[in-house]
């Protein structure tokens, strides 16, 4: 006899080719807010003769002027094909995987709301799984981002994302494409943790008010609310993960944390904080509506068959 409630399934390469998608496209869409926050988190106090520090990037829109203007509006969009690079691999991974290991942690014959823990749990895995795969593509983003306004006559660092893939292995070794692992594990895991736990909960929490359900507007507001937490909880990390790879006098991350806090006091941890949020907020945004639309072409296919 046929089944007249068929489970609506989505299958995990098709799981992955959405989230790479979702994830490419909101990339392309805030590289300059992220190209802004980088320079930001590597700026140090620079002292002038007056005993005064003046920073040279000052706030989002500062710093968003004061590239567009040194470097010409292509300097906003440095270290894209890397980034392409990292969400195709680490977006594909951390979200495609989310679901399966979230059904692994309890079990396939479970049925109801999944705990908030569990959820958690699962995000903290696909996330600490997925950078480990894309460290080198998120080494070689950082690494040319952080390139500002070079003297007259003197040579870039490389020529591009790919030619910063064999640079470093020429230069550093393969090892060095995983410089910043250990601060990456932490800050993905915990963001991830933070981007997928609160969406899922929050989108499950919205979609029992009445008068919402799995909308466009209930997108939105899971999306905003998951890179508000996310921004929030992964700020310090990402901060001695941007230094580290954009930085190689760091021994390692606690060395990379001493020094951060001992010359330039706790708030260092959050700077960038606002073209954080704002690049986070809106990239979730573009990320899970885009994701959103995108799984339903697979649903709809899985429906006809």
């Amino acid at each position: 006899m046929a089944d007249l409630n068929p489970r609506i399934e989505i299958s995990f390469l098709e799981t992955f080719i959405c989230s790479a998608f979702a994830a490419c496209f909101a990339e392309l869409c805030t590289v300059p807010l992220d190209t802004a926050k980088v320079r930001l988190q590597l700026q140090r106090k620079i002292p002038t003769g007056d005993g005064d520090n003046l920073p040279k990037y000052r706030g989002s829109l500062g710093t968003l002027s004061t590239i567009a203007r040194e470097e010409g509006i292509s300097g906003l969009w440095k270290g894209v094909i890397a980034g392409l690079h990292r969400q195709c691999i680490y977006g594909g991974l951390r979200i495609g995987l989310y679901e399966p290991v979230k059904t692994f942690l309890v079990g396939s014959d479970f049925i109801g709301d999944i705990p908030l823990y569990q959820k958690i749990l699962a995000a903290l895995l696909t996330g600490a799984i997925a950078i480990i795969v894309a460290n080198p593509t998120d080494l070689v983003k950082v690494r040319l981002q952080s390139e500002g306004k070079l003297p007259a006559g003197v040579p870039r660092r490389y020529a591009g994302a790919v030619d910063a893939y064999f640079t470093i292995v020429k230069m550093e070794g393969v090892s060095a494409l995983w410089t910043g692992l250990g601060p990456n594990i932490a800050r993905n895991a915990i963001v991830n943790a933070a981007e997928l736990a609160s969406y899922d909960q929050i989108k499950e929490t919205i979609m029992k008010i009445p008068g919402f359900g799995d909308s466009v507007l209930t997108h939105l507001l899971a999306g905003l609310a998951a890179g508000f937490f996310a921004v929030c909880i992964g700020s310090p990390v990402d901060v001695v993960k941007s230094r580290m790879m954009g930085d190689s006098t760091y021994r390692n991350t606690i060395d990379c944390f001493i020094k951060t806090m001992k010359t330039e006091g706790i708030m260092a941890f959050y700077k960038g904080f606002l073209p954080n949020f704002t690049r986070l907020g809106t990239w979730n945004v573009v990320m899970f509506l885009t994701l959103e639309q995108v799984k339903k072409v697979f649903l709809r296919e899985v429906l006809l068959d």
